[in-house]
């Protein structure tokens, strides 16, 4: 990167810090940088697109709100998506409370997520969405300690680092507690894959 682009582009602290100084164009940069991937956490984490809609716009409304909040002793980026985290937490024990929502109720999404390599049936599109909305109720599916983490890796890509200020665990249980999330996924899948290989014969 030139010396010129990174003026154009300046870090997310820079911007928050802006944004303290009332810099409301700044503001409308964080937004534009974190909404879809935000956006993306959210459904992912609570399997409803209208939920993750309202914790997104919570989220950034706290920002707003709460934007003197933030010190640079942590990473943009985790503060954020703590905000989004707790928020989307929140979200799942009113859903809890209510019991008006069923996982197999929830609608799917046709937005193109990817974890990693879990998609075994890539022969068609078709084959590729369903085995998306399979992927999505085993997501739904896991503990929301163990969903939580799988998401902001494997979804949003954040380093181990970030994962664990953001959940406010050590290192060494967020590694732990992602294999154990991985390995309930991947059971879940083999299932499903089982399934529509003995239906197929």
């Amino acid at each position: 990167m030139t010396e010129a682009q990174t003026k154009k582009s300046p870090s997310d602290e820079e911007l928050i810090r802006r944004f303290q100084e009332d810099d409301l164009y700044a503001y409308e940069l964080l937004v534009g940088r974190y909404k879809d991937q935000l956006l993306n956490f959210a459904y992912r984490f609570l399997g409803n697109y209208e939920e993750a809609e309202d914790v997104v716009q919570e989220t950034f409304l706290r920002l707003y709100r709460k934007r003197h909040a933030y010190r640079q002793i942590a990473k943009f980026s985790t503060w954020i998506y703590t905000i989004a985290s707790n928020l989307a937490k929140t979200e799942l024990r009113k859903r809890k409370r209510r019991k008006l929502i069923s996982i197999s109720d929830m609608g799917f999404d046709e937005k193109d997520f990817e974890l990693e390599d879990f998609r075994a049936d890539t022969e068609r599109g078709t084959d590729r969405a369903l085995m998306d909305k399979y992927l999505q109720k085993a997501i739904e599916e896991l503990p929301p300690r163990f969903r939580q983490v799988i998401v902001l890796r494997d979804v949003q890509e954040l380093s181990y680092e970030e994962i664990g200020d953001i959940i406010n665990a050590p290192l060494g249980t967020v590694k732990s507690r992602l294999n154990r999330a991985r390995l309930k996924l991947q059971g879940k899948l083999e299932k499903v894959m089982d399934h529509k290989s003995k239906k197929r014969e």
